[in-house]
């Protein structure tokens, strides 16, 4: 089988939602890949290693490619896709004058060759995150996280997941209720039922991302503990899906987690406050750092203090706590 192989050249703030654009146009696969250079540093403070060599990418591009079956629409899929893009100045999201390209590529080419490049990876002093298909053998005291991601989600390795997954090393004590909104692959709220919270909540609008997630909470062992759902922050709280028996969030839980953009988190402030207990702590990722001055300003208006500011390359993660 031949696919259509959409390349978009951009900047690393606008990644997430173009490849959102990607999926929504019914993408079978979307693979990126970020800068590379020379002065970017590579953490190896835990005895990471790298499987990739550094990329002529420069710093602070990112070249995404979505993948979709011969036979596609091409001239009405990259009419809208580009439309969306552009669409992105009206959320203050730099795209740095994109550039699209478009070939064709047999599926072997793009389906299973990223697996090889895809290995364990110490994230924090207890967190690893490694791919199932991987043998592995943790040191004591080591959690490993077992991820399939597909070529949907990612691997649970960028900078604004590892920044949410070691600051949930730092927060959960056990015993908590999450929420994970926006879960993805699900590997925020399995790391958090494997630090030892008592019940996650993992929300996700797109199907495909919860068919994911319930999937590699399966795969952890943890069906019982994370309850997957398609909804939004606001649609749990109203109680507009049905909830689980077995994972029963109590509200108002201890902590929130979100790793997304900021432009959506500035959205939904006021209901993580609602969400929260007090003395609750939230956890927000996803945030570029010229848009943490305005999610700040946001959090403490709720009625939230930050806590914590923990960065990685050009990304932020806040920890707030709701008074």
């Amino acid at each position: 089988m031949r696919w259509h192989e959409v390349t978009v050249d951009t900047t690393e703030e606008a990644v997430e939602m173009i490849t959102n654009f990607l999926h929504e146009l019914g993408a079978g696969g979307v693979s990126i890949e970020e800068s590379g250079t020379l002065n970017k540093p590579r953490d190896t403070s835990l005895g990471q290693w790298y499987e990739l060599p550094l990329n002529d990418i420069p710093e602070g591009r990112a070249i995404i490619k979505g993948y979709y079956p011969e036979g596609t629409d091409m001239d009405s899929l990259l009419a809208k896709l580009k439309q969306s893009v552009a669409q992105l100045e009206e959320f203050e999201i730099d795209t740095g004058s994109p550039v699209f390209g478009h070939t064709l590529v047999d599926d072997e080419d793009w389906a299973t060759a990223w697996k090889q490049y895809y290995k364990p990876l110490r994230i924090s002093d207890r967190l690893t995150v490694k791919p199932t298909w991987e043998d592995y053998t943790p040191s004591p005291g080591e959690i490993v996280l077992e991820l399939d991601p597909g070529m949907a989600f990612g691997t649970g390795t960028h900078a604004t997941t590892a920044l949410c997954l070691r600051t949930l090393d730092k927060v959960i004590r056990g015993g908590e209720d999450v929420i994970d909104v926006g879960t993805g692959s699900g590997v925020l709220a399995i790391a958090a039922a494997k630090l030892g919270a008592r019940a996650v909540l993992a929300l996700d609008l797109d199907p495909v991302a919860v068919s994911s997630a319930a999937e590699n909470s399966r795969l952890n062992g943890l069906e019982e503990q994370i309850h997957v759902m398609q909804s939004d922050l606001l649609g749990a709280l109203k109680g507009q899906a049905p909830a689980s028996e077995a994972a029963q969030v109590r509200l108002p839980v201890q902590v929130v987690v979100a790793n997304i953009l900021a432009e959506i988190i500035l959205q939904f402030v006021g209901d993580v406050y609602e969400a929260l207990q007090p003395g609750g702590v939230y956890i927000a990722s996803g945030i570029i750092a010229p848009k943490q001055a305005a999610v700040e300003q946001a959090l403490t208006e709720h009625g939230f203090v930050i806590e914590a500011t923990y960065q990685e390359q050009d990304w932020v993660a806040l920890v707030a706590r709701k008074l």
